[in-house]
């Protein structure tokens, strides 16, 4: 399994341009740009699509024409601009499924044609499981409000196995019992804000980040061969140096946009 990471960033990505924050000074100087989340595995199964994840394909050298999978974690549109529908139906007759929660597929609706017959989209809720394109898809809730539901997705090929949890705050008692019996080689975990306290429960910082993977440890579905990435960081973490030594402090790492991650 290949994991390509699009975007790192938070909805505002990393810098924020209305901000002169350490962390966005130094992003400005060095151009280690971070832009909103998303992934890209194997060439061929997208999760979440942002204003700028085609783009980062591009910048990656790659296309998306292999992909015929998107899944979709929840409706804000920095994991769902459903223009990309409209885009791709102009060159593309190539069938193509969409998988999401309910409210992120409503907004997929209008960026397709009435007549189509290329573009399947599927609703899916926390505690679905499936089979799509040679993956298997365990479907987990998300600590998040995003205009209704927001899910989060283990994901499993070939024996390899991807956590992909973003956005989310402390887990559900939920997702702690379905993934029961998972152990995942890639965690790619929110986490927005650092040091700094989380206006609400719907995102990590420091502590939280490190409870979250105490509890997969406890559950045997992280351990010490597993490699977990903070994803989704946000602006209000210290810079580079300090953020990458208070990550490595509890166990995760930290890449830039359009790292690519081989399991």
């Amino acid at each position: 399994m290949e994991v390509l990471l699009l975007g790192t960033g938070a909805s505002d990505g990393v810098p924020n341009c209305w901000c002169t924050c350490p962390t966005c000074a130094e992003a400005r100087e060095t151009g280690a740009i971070r832009t909103n989340a998303s992934v890209l595995v194997d060439d061929r199964l997208l999760i979440d699509c942002g204003p700028e994840s085609p783009r980062q394909a591009q910048r990656a050298g790659r296309d998306l024409t292999g992909v015929r999978t998107v899944l979709v974690s929840h409706a804000h549109d920095d994991h769902l601009d459903p223009s990309f529908l409209m885009h791709r139906g102009w060159v593309s007759e190539a069938p193509l499924q969409v998988i999401g929660p309910a409210p992120a597929i409503d907004r997929c609706r209008d960026w397709l044609a009435p007549d189509q017959s290329v573009v399947t989209l599927t609703t899916v809720t926390a505690g679905d499981s499936f089979e799509v394109d040679g993956y298997r898809v365990q479907v987990l809730p998300a600590t998040h409000h995003a205009l209704g539901e927001a899910v989060l997705y283990a994901i499993e090929r070939d024996g390899r196995r991807l956590l992909y949890a973003t956005d989310t705050g402390p887990w559900r008692t939920r997702l702690l019992e379905l993934v029961q019996g998972w152990r995942f080689d890639l965690v790619l975990l929110e986490e927005t804000f650092g040091e700094v306290t989380p206006p609400s429960s719907v995102h990590h910082c420091f502590t939280t980040f490190g409870e979250a993977l105490d509890d997969l440890r406890a559950l045997g579905a992280v351990d010490d061969a597993s490699r977990v990435i903070a994803f989704h960081v946000g602006h209000n973490n210290p810079p580079l140096a300090g953020l990458t030594a208070r990550l490595a402090d509890l166990g995760a790492e930290v890449h830039p946009d359009l790292t690519v991650l081989r399991l």
